[in-house]
């Protein structure tokens, strides 16, 4: 089986150009198929079809903390606990970890909360460069007013979230109106203003792949920056055909307008496994550039804990206790 690279050969971070959108082409969002079968026929054949062992596991590891939206949307959210989250985003690995591993330092992709806790997550994070998403528009089903989702994205902005998760309204993709899902991204694509958008699609409630790939070209000729798969609180989140098919329309859109739009799994990660297992995957179907913070994007909390598991037992021979890695 083929061996995927080590970590050095993935570091470099390229620069790319924000996607600015374009007009609504109806002509090429009809002409979007997505054959399921094979799609699920190539989906269950990628963690077979790659193997990564010892120091080649422990760096594909490494960069899947690098590339983790720390997350915290529970109703008991506080202060305290998203401070912890923001320390933990800060040092997501044991220092003697590191040491031992070759890396001098470590962050994750990014803390990302509820409107109501960006401020403290930006004052907990100052003096490093990890940016703060904030969730909006109603999240996580998007069904709040209009006027008062675009106002909650301003809001979050001015608080200092450089990125924000969107929801779009699932109607419009279920009932094809196209114009309606394009003008509501480009309006909160405007709202963000230099503050990145990811358009969560919520694919588990969508249907068909068919809809989610033509959802996630709609999102992009709207602007979107990233194109993420879920709230999270759906009953079907990230799974292995959806992220096929979303990244194969990102490679189109690419293939078209020359803009690099990223990808965020989001929901039902947690094992470091599956972490190796969507990194294989984005290296087969896109390539290094989306090896990047700044273009790939994991949804996901509790899979940190695994990887410092995973990690230790690299380094040790053992495996510790689940509790000894929690996120704060």
């Amino acid at each position: 089986m083929e061996t995927l690279t080590p970590l050095k050969d993935l570091l470099p971070q390229v620069t790319h150009t924000r996607n600015p959108g374009m007009p609504l082409d109806l002509d090429w969002v009809a002409s979007v198929q997505a054959n399921t079968s094979a799609i699920e026929r190539r989906a269950a054949t990628i963690s077979g079809r790659r193997s990564v062992k010892k120091e080649w596991q422990a760096a594909w590891l490494l960069k899947a903390i690098s590339l983790i939206d720390l997350t915290t949307l529970a109703g008991d959210d506080t202060e305290g606990r998203v401070k912890r989250l923001c320390a933990k985003a800060r040092q997501p690995v044991a220092p003697w970890m590191l040491e031992k591993l070759g890396l001098p330092h470590l962050t994750t992709g990014a803390v990302c909360v509820y409107h109501e806790m960006v401020e403290t997550a930006v004052r907990a994070l100052e003096g490093t460069s990890i940016p703060v998403a904030a969730v909006s528009t109603g999240f996580p089903a998007g069904l709040s007013p209009y006027k008062l989702r675009i106002a909650e994205i301003g809001e979050s902005v001015r608080a200092g979230a450089r990125e924000i998760d969107i929801v779009i309204s699932r109607r419009h993709v279920l009932t094809q109106n196209w114009q309606a899902l394009y003008d509501e991204m480009a309006e909160m694509r405007a709202a963000c203003g230099e503050a990145h958008v990811k358009a969560i699609l919520a694919t588990g409630e969508l249907g068909t792949l068919r809809n989610v790939a033509r959802a996630s070209l709609i999102c992009m000729m709207a602007g979107a920056d990233f194109i993420k798969t879920s709230t999270g609180k759906e009953p079907v989140n990230a799974t292995l055909p959806v992220t096929l098919t979303m990244i194969r329309a990102i490679r189109d859109y690419e293939d078209r307008t020359g803009i690099k739009v990223g990808y965020k799994p989001a929901g039902g990660i947690a094992k470091a496994k599956d972490a190796l297992t969507y990194l294989a995957l984005i290296k087969d179907e896109l390539g290094h550039p989306w090896l990047q913070p700044d273009l790939f994007r994991f949804g996901a909390s509790s899979l940190l804990g695994d990887i410092e598991r995973q990690l230790e037992h690299h380094l040790t021979g053992h495996y510790s206790a689940a509790n000894r890695h929690a996120m704060g």
